[in-house]
């Protein structure tokens, strides 16, 4: 039970700490409003959580065994937050998008949230990181669960603050040019921790 607290503390610093996940649930609540972030906040929560059980439950030694599936999962995501970065580039601001303009923008639900989470080398080396630090090989399945569990809750308010950190920055912009230099600022942070998450792995 000692280390529950360390733990809590770990989760709390790897959900709250700028990520993928996190740039692209700021850019829905700038572009759309708190409250549409929530289903994002659930579902990246879950995949993170879920990972976190299945690395622990021994999906870990499979990774560490095979380097090229760790690799070609990180190809997959870096190539898929790239094209990200660059249709949000592009994207118009949203109190001037059409109905065919807003596809411009990218949709980030549940289901883009927790798929992101399966490829985010970020995601990965922190599930890792817990195995390896936050568990030993007299760890039962039911404390993994429970560690699997702690991320997750933890998670959901840490990213939910990023969508009210976002739909408060929306407030400040009231011309096209801001939204645009907005816009192109984000992609291009999402691209440079997209691209520094696959070199620090």
């Amino acid at each position: 039970m000692s280390a529950w607290l360390p733990f809590a503390l770990f989760a709390f610093v790897a959900s709250i700490t700028p990520g993928p996940t996190n740039l692209l649930i700021l850019t829905q609540g700038a572009r759309r409003g708190w409250k549409s972030t929530l289903p994002a906040v659930f579902g990246a929560s879950l995949a993170a959580a879920t990972i976190v059980l299945t690395v622990g439950l021994g999906l870990s030694q499979t990774l560490l065994a095979y380097p090229v599936v760790r690799q070609l999962m990180a190809a997959i995501g870096v190539g898929w937050l790239t094209w990200l970065a660059w249709r949000l580039y592009q994207s118009p601001p949203p109190e001037i998008e059409t109905d065919a303009e807003r596809s411009g923008a990218p949709a980030f639900g549940p289901r883009q949230a927790a798929g992101l989470q399966l490829v985010n080398p970020k995601t990965w080396m922190m599930a890792l990181s817990v195995v390896g630090v936050f568990t030993d090989s007299a760890s039962s399945a039911t404390q993994i669960g429970l560690l699997a569990l702690t991320f997750g809750i933890v998670a959901l308010p840490c990213l939910a603050l990023w969508g009210m950190i976002g739909s408060g920055v929306a407030r400040l912009f009231h011309t096209k040019r801001q939204w645009q230099w907005f816009n192109r600022a984000l992609a291009l942070l999402l691209l440079a921790v997209a691209w520094g998450s696959v070199l620090a792995s």
